[in-house]
């Protein structure tokens, strides 16, 4: 047994661990200097205002108390916020999950023609946060929207003897819709991804056995593809409890993230908000544990993984029929959000498209005033910058990461991988609140830093720093993964040679394995670039003064004001649409196939 006593006097036994060490790690003073750094960036942006968050809830008054969680449970209005999240986060993974499941298989397991152009439609509602298309979405579908319009046009629909029908349910039906047709494709990715992985043999040994189509699925593919499919629910579920625009959009306000966005201003007065934000932590952690222990429990296992061929069977015409029908009524469902805020910004005002199905007339005016209006065109380049800074950031903290953990030898590995892929389950509302309590100016770090510094950091003077840390910290798992999945691909040999004729590691890396890796690391960036364009929550809480608004924030302060308020902001969704088209058509280009892994935890 090692004594430490022994250690301490025997100095030829403290040079043999310290050697040990050395050999077992690849510890050298410049990894040692990139560890350390990568550790702080974390430590500082991740961990620290977590931990702020933790102490804000807990230690009130200078006491450990539970006075807030208990008012969770006691209040019926604090309860009532957590069951409307949980009802929203549960309803949108079940109808993501039933829209998906037969989606992956009628594009994966069937040819026919056509499959390959469905398979980029319907991904599309990525292209725009649910919130932006809830503008529009409220002119169909609202009471006196064209929907309804329409209805009364057909006779169906008699105003003077009933009223007009709320498509929404007050709100809740409108944030389960617009978020389901905005998640189902991560849901779509993920199961996709787990269906490559099922060994085809399995299914032909069962098909020879006569097990029938239906049985296949359900006692073998659908089984092996469990993972998979949890990895996507979770992402789903996590993303929809915690959505903060959809909600304030429709105004269905008693839902958690509404309620953290609004105790935002009394951050350092009121410990409620810090207690909602511990408790969407501890919910979206347990429900990650419960999907890995489920699934851990589960022992669906393939012996080998020889050649993996997708079993594809040509469709016959019934099958073609039913797929063309199911996949087109669903990309037409999911194009209404789409369709609705381009209207919204072509009509020229609200007398326009009132009591009508369509507006009367159209104009670009909007997309004018959005080039030249002094809320819209700044939002616009604050967003470009906040998101070229923010995937600066993230490439250069991702290849650091990647390159660690591919190349070296270090301590704490798996521990580096997991803090650097906690962002993608942590909530967006969780880390702009710790970064709105922990970084302003009633922090204790804060007022012992210089004032001028202080303004940089403090987010309620100046956001711009936060924000584009924020970005970069929410989007780097898909920088990290892409890249991670480069230097996986790329033999170590090249680099061992180059180093063998002479060039130092930094050199090697800059001169030989980035180039290698130049298609993740670009299809990385376009990512985390394009989701910081029109990140949601980070933007609405942090950014507080109009000078500093992105376009999501800029786009939920037009849509509140009357007259050409939200014609405008639906404008400017358009525009940041077509950002992320272009974005997500770059990104796909370079990744193909592989896009989903993206997506995965």
């Amino acid at each position: 047994m090692f004594n430490r006593q022994e250690a301490t006097d025997n100095p030829h036994l403290k040079l043999t661990l310290i050697e040990k060490i050395r050999r077992k790690y690849d510890l050298t003073p410049s990894i040692t200097l990139i560890l350390g750094l990568t550790t702080l960036f974390f430590v500082i942006f991740l961990i620290y205002p977590l931990l702020y968050v933790f102490k804000e809830a807990f230690w009130v008054e200078n006491k450990l108390t539970l006075k807030y969680f208990e008012l969770m449970v006691t209040d019926p209005n604090k309860r009532e916020l957590v069951i409307n999240s949980f009802k929203i986060g549960v309803m949108v993974t079940l109808m993501t999950s039933i829209i998906s499941l037969p989606l992956s298989y009628f594009l994966t397991r069937y040819r026919y023609p056509g499959r390959n152009l469905l398979r980029s439609i319907i991904l599309i509602p990525m292209i725009m946060p649910p919130f932006v298309g809830a503008i529009g979405m409220q002119k169909f579908f609202g009471q006196y929207g064209s929907i309804n319009m329409f209805l009364a046009k057909l006779n169906l629909m008699d105003f003077t003897e009933a009223e007009p029908i709320d498509w929404f349910g007050g709100g809740f039906w409108g944030v389960v819709l617009l978020s389901t047709l905005h998640l189902y494709p991560i849901m779509y990715l993920n199961i996709v991804a787990a269906l490559a992985n099922v060994d085809p043999s399995l299914e032909e040994a069962a098909e020879n056995l006569g097990a029938s189509r239906f049985q296949i699925f359900r006692r073998i593919t659908l089984p092996l593809m469990m993972p998979g499919y949890f990895a996507g629910a979770i992402l789903v579920f996590i993303w929809a409890f915690t959505d903060l625009g959809t909600p304030l959009i429709f105004d269905y306000n008693k839902v958690i993230a509404v309620e953290i966005f609004r105790l935002v201003v009394a951050a350092n007065l009121n410990p409620m908000g810090y207690a909602l934000v511990v408790l969407v932590i501890v919910l979206t952690a347990l429900a990650f544990y419960a999907s890995k222990r489920w699934t851990g429990s589960k022992h669906y296992e393939m012996l080998g993984r020889g050649h993996v061929t997708s079993r594809e069977v040509d469709a016959k015409w019934g099958m073609r029929c039913i797929i063309y029908t199911f996949i087109g009524g669903l990309t037409f469902t999911a194009l209404l959000p789409h369709i609705s805020v381009i209207l919204v910004s072509l009509t020229p005002d609200a007398s326009q498209w009132n009591l009508t199905v369509l507006p009367k007339s159209l104009t670009f005016s909007h997309y004018i005033e959005t080039f030249t209006h002094s809320d819209t065109l700044p939002s616009i380049l604050n967003s470009l910058k906040y998101s070229i800074f923010s995937t600066l950031i993230a490439l250069i903290v991702g290849v650091a990461i990647a390159y660690l953990l591919t190349r070296k030898r270090i301590p704490f590995q798996n521990l580096l991988d997991a803090v650097a892929m906690l962002p993608l389950a942590l909530p967006g509302v969780a880390i702009a609140f710790g970064y709105m309590g922990s970084f302003s100016d009633t922090s204790f770090l804060l007022r012992n830093l210089p004032e001028g510094l202080i303004a940089v950091i403090d987010p309620r003077k100046n956001p711009t720093f936060l924000l584009i840390v924020g970005y970069a910290v929410r989007r780097l798992p898909y920088m990290l993964r892409s890249i991670y999945a480069g230097f996986q691909q790329t033999s170590i040999s090249y680099e061992e040679a180059s180093q063998n004729m002479g060039a130092t590691p930094v050199r090697t890396l800059y001169k030989i394995t980035l180039p290698l890796v130049f298609a993740n690391i670009l299809a990385g960036a376009i990512l985390v670039f394009s989701f910081s364009m029109l990140e949601v929550s980070e933007s609405l809480i942090l950014a507080t003064q109009n000078q500093y608004y992105p376009i999501t924030k800029a786009i939920w302060s037009l849509s509140q004001r009357v007259g050409q308020g939200p014609y405008i902001a639906s404008a400017l969704g358009v525009v940041g649409m077509l950002i992320l088209i272009a974005c997500l058509l770059g990104a796909g280009r370079v990744l193909g196939g592989k896009l989903g892994e993206i997506f995965r935890i």
